[in-house]
């Protein structure tokens, strides 16, 4: 039934950029904020597809789509969209009682998921699917960038914005597609990866999955899409590693000289790494990563692996990685000097957090490190509020927002306090959003060196990233 239905709906594709009589079809996003659904309307727009749709926020990205001349609304009014739509494509994590959603449904528009769009335009193409808990958005850039960067070329979406070219996605005359294989919704079944990578198969997402088990067995059945003489990338000492069968599996890991590939001979300099990536059968001799986190240099021995099997040069390789400039609100540095050194992040998960905490004091031992995080959904707080107590208790000094909801209703006793209450460093606090500018400026005017000079983070995966640049201003006040 799956089979079929996604033929049908590439045959719609087809019928959306070929025409009916002379006149090309359009495509209407519910939810075209998001930053998946956002690649996927820039991937139209570039066909010449027309495309609009509704998010119920305006944001820098959604200003960008219609900079490129894509319509954007914000309210939920069905007399603003798009009634002679091709298709409509909506995100699950658009409410169910959704106005514009239910009149399409209501009066038989053929209504799809963002993943069922992902899965008929990469049906003909030779696919990179990078998967993971977390890590995924930036290995599919690293991979991505490595391949667009080399010549070899691709078509890249992204869950993220590269900074090397200020987007989630671009074109290539290469029948080649790079995708972030999104496990929310189980959204990365619907993929049929030529090189699947994995990254991690940590619990998240248990309001979908319900157990840690689930979500690894998501990934096991992901592995199971590789296409015939394919080949999985596993990141190295992953649980139920045995349980991957896929005939041509390369781990790799960051130091751990037991897996395929791995660094060796690695040395930090000014926040940047220079190491060997080593394999049994070959060795790239002193790479350059300009960016933060041991993480990240795990990240693009995965990356380097793929441009390996794809038979990139050593030296092209080289070239594209010292040219990496990172993926927006990944450990990105907003500012860097040998006073004060600002890292915005997208983490909003426990591992995420230890990964950007390590990251930092690794590259900044001496340095006072100071997090404002902003925990993300109600459920997801609940289910690792220990986890994310004892990755905090890193930190120097932790602030914390209230939680952002998202797409959830509050829960009874499930609350930033509740990760508060569990951390043994007690230099924490919760402090509103709205008032994190009024205490930082207290803190320069008691004595601007010693609270706030050192490496300052702001990590989460919710409206945070609008404190950065009022953060930013403060922080560059002398």
């Amino acid at each position: 039934m799956k089979k079929e239905l996604n033929e049908i709906f590439t045959t719609l594709l087809q019928l959306t950029f070929q025409g009916v009589d002379g006149v090309k079809g359009s495509v209407f996003f519910i939810g075209i904020g998001g930053i998946g659904m956002s690649a996927l309307a820039r991937y139209f727009n570039a066909k010449g597809i027309n495309v609009s749709g509704y998010d119920k926020t305006e944001t820098l990205l959604t200003k960008q789509l219609q900079a490129e001349g894509i319509g954007v609304h914000y309210e939920d009014n069905i007399d603003l969209a798009d009634k002679n739509a091709s298709f409509i494509v909506y995100t699950p994590a658009v409410p169910k009682n959704q106005s514009q959603l239910n009149y399409f449904i209501n009066n038989n528009y053929t209504v799809v998921k963002r993943s069922d769009v992902l899965g008929a335009i990469t049906s003909s193409s030779f696919n990179i699917c990078v998967a993971g808990t977390h890590g995924k958005t930036t290995t599919s850039s690293m991979v991505a960038h490595l391949l667009q960067h080399s010549g070899y070329g691709c078509n890249a979406f992204l869950g993220g914005i590269a900074v090397n070219y200020n987007s989630n996605f671009w074109s290539s005359s290469n029948n080649v597609c790079v995708v972030e294989a999104d496990e929310y919704d189980r959204s990365f079944l619907k993929l049929n990866p030529d090189v699947a990578i994995i990254t991690a198969i940590d619990a998240d997402h248990l309001d979908i999955y319900g157990t840690a088990e689930n979500v690894e067995n998501a990934f096991i059945e992901f592995s199971t899409k590789i296409k015939k003489g394919g080949c999985l990338l596993l990141k190295y000492g992953l649980k139920r590693s045995n349980d991957f069968n896929v005939k041509d599996t390369c781990t790799y890991n960051a130091t751990d000289t037991n897996a395929n590939i791995y660094a060796q001979n690695l040395t930090i300099h000014n926040g940047s790494y220079t190491f060997d990536v080593v394999n049994k059968y070959w060795t790239i001799n002193d790479v350059t990563l300009n960016m933060g986190g041991l993480h990240n240099v795990e990240n693009i021995i995965a990356a380097i692996g793929v441009a390996k099997y794809l038979k990139i040069s050593d030296n092209k390789i080289k070239e594209a990685v010292s040219e990496y400039k990172g993926v927006k609100r990944r450990f990105e540095y907003i500012i860097k000097n040998d006073e004060l050194v600002f890292i915005d992040d997208y983490a909003h998960h426990p591992d995420e957090l230890n990964a950007l905490l390590n990251g930092a004091k690794n590259l900044f031992p001496t340095k006072k490190c100071t997090i404002i995080f902003q925990p993300h959904l109600y459920s997801r707080t609940n289910d690792f509020a220990d986890g994310f107590a004892s990755a905090l208790d890193e930190a120097d000094e932790i602030i914390l927002l209230p939680i952002y909801p998202a797409r959830e209703l509050p829960m009874v006793g499930v609350s930033s306090d509740m990760i508060m209450q569990r951390m043994k460093n007690k230099n924490v606090k919760v402090i509103a959003k709205e008032n994190i500018a009024h205490y930082l400026m207290s803190l320069k005017q008691i004595n601007a060196k010693e609270n706030v000079d050192g490496v300052f983070i702001t990590a989460g995966a919710g409206d945070i990233d609008t404190l950065v640049n009022p953060i930013k201003e403060i922080l560059n006040k002398k």
